[in-house]
């Protein structure tokens, strides 16, 4: 019953909005894009962006990111995230920090990913956290620190950022930077399984399969694994079909009548 450690990598790609003299240009840009009229998007931001506005420059960054009104263009974006993000803007650190970290438009750097990641994370953006504390419990940028990595899991787990959920399970699970504690560590993985996460999903079912944090039972356990394998997790397929083999049918119908109950409240 293998386990995983989800690192999440997303990109913010929520446009944001000024105020000050570049306000009325720049809701004319937001609401061309909010129409996918990007074209016009760039019409109104560009002279923005080259004038300093922050926003702007985020805003930029996201379309050649992602090719929205424009070719996609990673090394643009990393100029225009770069621009705001020295401004303060979180979500331009955050993405800059996502850039270093893969290599997209710069050659990558783990250093530089850490250094935008922190700025992004102390200004609370909980992905941010979550992907800091990631650096610090592989030694990516950083000295290898458990007890940091779970003060950046915690940060982003109490904003219900559901990867840092998982994270901090496994932490506790472990007793990486924390003393063991498999109740804390199923109370992180719930959350997590009940926000939709498969690797989460997964490791429930397996402490529900030994007992680990709570009274063992196995149709819990087949249950967990029932949802993970129905989101492709190939590892929960596996657990499902070997630990199916061994339980009372009564049992097993009982976990796939518990499965569906939660696949039709939580995927709709």
């Amino acid at each position: 019953m293998k386990q995983r450690l989800l690192s999440s990598i997303l990109l913010l790609t929520v446009m944001v909005s000024p105020s000050g003299s570049f306000a009325a240009d720049f809701q004319k840009g937001m609401g061309a894009a909010e129409r996918g009229d990007f074209a016009t998007a760039l019409k109104e931001w560009n002279p923005l962006a080259e004038q300093g506005d922050a926003h702007a420059q985020f805003n930029l960054g996201v379309m050649y990111q992602e090719g929205r009104g424009v070719t996609q263009d990673h090394k643009t974006a990393v100029t225009w995230y770069t621009r705001a993000a020295e401004q303060g803007i979180a979500p331009a650190q955050f993405n800059l920090g996502v850039m270093y970290k893969n290599g997209l438009g710069v050659t990558r750097d783990y250093k530089t990913a850490v250094k935008w990641y922190t700025r992004a994370a102390e200004q609370g953006i909980a992905p941010a956290q979550n992907n800091l504390g990631h650096m610090y419990r592989k030694g990516r940028g950083v000295t290898r620190n458990y007890k940091t990595a779970v003060k950046w899991y915690t940060r982003a787990a109490d904003q219900e950022d559901a990867s840092a959920q998982n994270n901090l399970g496994h932490m506790y699970q472990n007793g990486k930077g924390v003393p063991e504690d498999h109740g804390e560590a199923f109370k992180w993985y719930r959350l997590a399984a009940n926000q939709g996460v498969a690797d989460a999903q997964l490791n429930l079912g397996v402490m529900y399969g030994y007992g680990y944090g709570v009274i063992r039972d196995y149709a819990r356990a087949l249950m967990w694994w029932t949802i993970a394998a129905s989101q492709g997790h190939e590892t929960a397929r596996k657990n499902r079909d070997v630990v199916e083999k061994k339980m009372f049918p009564a049992d097993v119908s009982k976990a796939k009548k518990l499965a569906k109950e939660w696949m039709d409240k939580h995927q709709k």
